[in-house]
């Protein structure tokens, strides 16, 4: 059995105080790490939480905010070498009927946040030197379309674009970029989304769980827990030949 231990190593975690978030938090925690969780939900300001969790409120479509957060966590820990950009929204509707100001809703946290907190963080990265390890919560709905997700499934094809970008221009630096893609993951924006969803589509929010479980290949939905698993792999040293990859957890229900 291979243990990952990350004592002394610092994580940088958006949305990071429920759902695939909180679970990769945790993860890190329980491997060594100090975590710091930047959401918009936490208290003003930052708050210590234990000698190894800091939180800071943090709005990931602000310049300022993505800044501080760094900052914050340089400040508690000394150096940044993980971070994993989570924060993600979504609406519900038919692509000819996406309000625009859901449209830009979705794409400034889902796409902007994670250019803003990823520029911060390389640039923290390349002056402390050392490499380092960022990783974009993305989705499979950046590789298919999605019904009644067309905002969403754009702004997560555009973290796989920028997670290429980034991957080819600070591979010379070891700062190693990748993407995961989780499939249906039982959270509470999942759960929303299956009321919504069905509203628009004339089904009960149990029928679209059971078209959900019916389309993976391993019999369930995913928890947040499984995401946060590939997450803590890609940031050990058994990743560390892999940069500008998209990396499905899905249960099979995509499979490129």
């Amino acid at each position: 059995m291979v243990t990952i231990e990350l004592a002394g190593r610092t994580l940088v975690v958006t949305g990071g105080l429920t759902g695939i978030g909180r679970a990769i938090a945790d993860l890190f925690l329980k491997a060594g790490a100090n975590v710091v969780v930047g959401d918009i939900a936490c208290a003003a300001g930052s708050e210590r939480i234990d000698r190894h969790e800091l939180r800071v409120r943090t709005d990931v479509t602000k310049r300022e905010d993505a800044e501080r957060l760094i900052s914050e966590a340089v400040a508690a820990f000394g150096r940044i070498d993980f971070v994993v950009n989570n924060s993600g929204i979504s609406t519900m509707d038919y692509a000819i009927d996406i309000h625009e100001e859901d449209w830009d809703k979705v794409m400034d946290v889902n796409a902007k946040g994670v250019y803003l907190v990823s520029q911060a963080a390389a640039k923290q990265l390349l002056r402390q030197g050392g490499g380092g390890r960022i990783v974009n919560i993305a989705s499979q709905a950046g590789k298919n379309g999605y019904r009644c997700m067309g905002n969403y499934c754009a702004s997560k094809h555009a973290v796989l674009g920028f997670t290429k970008t980034m991957a080819v221009e600070l591979a010379k630096e070891q700062i190693l970029v990748n993407a995961v893609c989780p499939g249906i993951v039982e959270t509470d924006m999942k759960r929303r989304e299956r009321i919504e969803g069905g509203m628009l589509r004339g089904m009960t929010a149990e029928e679209i769980l059971a078209e959900d479980r019916s389309q993976v290949p391993l019999g369930r939905t995913a928890e947040p827990e499984d995401v946060a698993n590939v997450v803590l792999f890609l940031a050990s040293p058994l990743s560390s030949y892999m940069t500008g990859q998209a990396i499905n957890v899905t249960g099979g229900m995509t499979m490129h």
